[in-house]
């Protein structure tokens, strides 16, 4: 099977969700950090990182066929700047990835571990995909929260009531 038109699928909507992620990440003071809107809630730091980073995911995906929670990695930041510099680094490593990507490496499987016992598998294309709108969702999240800190919220995919850039 020819998965080039997939992968092709998969950078276009990455590339489109790009500077809206981004638009977001910018926005984002060191000072909302600590925010939270309920005590279940995540804090926006780890909010910010998951919008990130989440493209990191699929190099994972693709170079490793695994992500394991107990040796992930998590990037730490203080300044903004430099979590803008890390999205664009996880973002370019995607994109790398899949343009490097074979039809047999994207067929084969995913392992999301804990502590090296599989939570589920899934073929890499299904995870790529499953990926992006995980990304997306977390980026929405993160909009809901910076409406509430009353931070301004981007265009997205369309104008919104703070940057009426239409």
């Amino acid at each position: 099977m020819d998965n080039s038109a997939f992968v092709n699928a998969y950078i276009k909507e990455l590339e489109t969700e790009y500077t809206s992620s981004k638009k977001c990440l910018e926005r984002i003071p060191e000072t909302s950090y600590a925010f939270k809107p309920h005590p279940t809630s995540m804090e926006m730091r780890y909010l910010v990182l998951l919008t990130a980073e989440i493209p990191l995911w699929i190099t994972f995906m693709i170079k490793d066929g695994e992500v394991d929670f107990a040796t992930y990695k998590r990037f730490e930041w203080e300044t903004k700047e430099e979590l803008v510099a890390h999205y664009e680094e996880c973002f370019k490593g995607a994109i790398e990835s899949l343009k490097s990507v074979t039809d047999e490496d994207l067929n084969g499987d995913f392992h999301l571990k804990s502590n090296g016992k599989i939570l589920f598998t899934q073929s890499k294309s299904e995870g790529i995909a499953s990926t992006i709108n995980h990304w997306v969702h977390h980026r929405g999240q993160l909009t809901v929260y910076m409406r509430i800190s009353e931070i301004p919220v981007p265009s997205i995919y369309g104008p919104s009531a703070d940057d009426k850039t239409f």
